[in-house]
């Protein structure tokens, strides 16, 4: 049955993530009554400003409330001189992962007309792919569980990589899910699996467990990539792709490059996606070196919106709320498209509101 009213737990975090989650919240209220849905927003405290303040960077409330909602709007946290005692930064997005086993990175990335990207060749206009990251295994397993040798003096330090079947199986089915939904919507519906199995014994479980589970999908061309050759080609020929999947460390890396492809972090979305729960936020860091001046482009944030809106569409049935993501969409699109607002990392002046005012008002 679909509901009326939408809970959503609001994260907005550390430096421009406070400014972008304003911009998306500003659009969702306006596109509430057009759709004719209420959104339930509440904010809720963490972050590394938050860990300075309180000693605590992700407090157990707002976790608790991260799991009473229908779903979670994340800004961008983590400041690059908080950090921890092992010298790393504090990134409570990390623990929320692990803590709702957000096991699905989705970083979709795609081409929109009136801004200029970093390739020449035509075909780059056509860019439009989805990299699917696993979230809770590969290298960033060893969080918090590195170990270093040599007491007083070290000498080396060590993090370990865990692949399993289990977590393998499921995003792989993940991965090919979402392409069977593409190539329903007219796209290739192609899934290529990026992995080192030629090297790492790790990686060739990994592509065992891929292959198996491909096979349970025989609509799905599937294809097999070395994560070097993968970083290659996503510069060469990005326009060849449509799904990605890959580990958790090497879709950090990529999901960096594709968001390149499209002009920078500033055009990238991203979810994290479970079973049970689903956070939604820019895939773009704090960029405390621009906060609180109102320059951040928001597109990222109002991006990840629409696909809030997406998810919980498919979870209870509810059209009015794809409607809704599709409209935050081509208002997006046609402000860009038009010339009327142009992001400054692509050599124009607007800023955060410039931008929202024009999306607000192609809504």
């Amino acid at each position: 049955m679909s509901m009326t009213s939408y809970s959503i737990a609001v994260l907005p975090g550390d430096g421009i993530g406070i400014e972008v989650t304003a911009a998306a919240l500003q659009v969702l209220q306006a596109l509430a009554p057009r759709i004719g849905r209420r959104f339930l927003t509440v904010q809720h405290p963490a972050g590394a400003q938050h860990y300075l303040d309180s000693g605590v960077a992700l407090p157990e409330a707002t976790l608790d409330a991260c799991r009473a909602a229908d779903a979670i709007l994340f800004g961008a946290m983590g400041l690059p001189h908080v950090r921890g005692e092992d010298g790393t930064e504090i990134i409570p997005q990390l623990d929320i992962r692990f803590a709702l086993d957000l096991y699905a990175g989705v970083r979709p990335i795609r081409s929109f007309a009136g801004l200029p990207g970093p390739l020449a060749d035509p075909r780059a206009a056509g860019i439009d792919l989805v990299l699917v990251r696993e979230s809770t295994e590969g290298l960033f397993h060893a969080r918090g569980r590195g170990r270093i040798e040599g007491s007083g003096d070290p000498q080396a330090a060590y993090d370990t990589m865990k692949i399993t079947r289990a977590g393998t199986a499921r995003v792989c089915d993940f991965a090919l899910r979402l392409a069977q939904r593409r190539k329903a919507q007219g796209k290739p519906g192609r899934v290529t699996n990026v992995d080192k199995a030629n090297v790492f014994a790790s990686m060739a479980f990994w592509r065992q467990v891929f292959n198996e589970r491909a096979a349970a999908f025989p609509d799905v061309p599937t294809e097999h990539a070395y994560v070097d050759a993968m970083a290659l080609n996503l510069v060469m020929k990005p326009w060849a792709y449509d799904v990605l999947v890959t580990e958790n460390m090497f879709g950090d890396i990529l999901s960096d490059l594709i968001a390149a492809l499209a002009g920078g972090m500033g055009m990238a979305p991203s979810a994290d996606i479970g079973d049970r729960y689903a956070l939604f936020q820019p895939a773009h860091g704090t960029a405390p070196d621009i906060a609180g001046q109102g320059l951040a482009n928001p597109s990222a944030m109002l991006l990840s919106a629409a696909m809030m809106l997406d998810w919980l569409a498919e979870r209870h049935g509810d059209n009015a709320l794809a409607d809704g993501a599709r409209a935050i969409e081509r208002a997006l699109e046609q402000a860009f498209a038009s010339g009327a607002a142009r992001p400054r990392e692509f050599g124009g002046s607007s800023s955060t509101a410039d931008i929202v005012r024009e999306v607000l008002a192609r809504l």
